[in-house]
């Protein structure tokens, strides 16, 4: 079997899916306000990546569609809703969320997983620890430091370290 025609649902959803959004936005068809901007389209091309994961076995692919589609909605309702943060901590949960989902169909990456859900916890949730922290009387300013440095160190690890493994 082809490359083409292994990638055929992947490829068919966003051809599909980009010309009905061109056609609706050619006759002005409005289901809801922003439709026509360019979160729609990065959640057609995730939506096509998670239809290829699931329908073809492809399961690499399920990764980059959780993350796209999760970007598309997170733009389109950042603005819409206060639950939504626009924080950095949000696309670490989106990793996570596609990792842990990988994990679900190969049974690879559940530790991958759970270090990018703890990071990404831990940065949207920040704030409100450090705000706990300081009314019990402790500071957490020294640890907000070293967040970079931490990255910086669990990025060398897995470069360097962890593939000679």
């Amino acid at each position: 079997m082809s490359i083409l025609t292994k990638k055929a649902i992947l490829s068919g959803i966003t051809f599909l899916g980009f010309g009905l959004y061109f056609l609706l936005q050619q006759y002005n068809v409005q289901f809801f306000d922003g439709l026509y901007t360019w979160p729609t389209l990065i959640i057609i091309l995730g939506v096509g990546f998670i239809t290829q994961a699931y329908k073809q076995k492809d399961y690499e692919f399920i990764l980059p569609g959780v993350v796209l589609t999760g970007i598309g909605i997170h733009f389109h309702v950042i603005h819409k809703f206060e639950l939504f943060q626009d924080h950095a901590g949000v696309f670490l949960l989106l990793v996570s969320v596609g990792l842990l989902l990988t994990y679900i169909k190969t049974g690879s990456g559940f530790m991958l997983g759970l270090l990018f859900l703890i990071a990404a916890t831990l940065l949207l949730f920040f704030d409100r620890l450090t705000q706990w922290a300081a009314a019990k009387g402790y500071d957490l300013s020294v640890v907000e430091n070293f967040w970079p440095i931490f990255f910086i160190g669990v990025g060398l690890y897995f470069l360097f370290l962890q593939r000679k493994k």
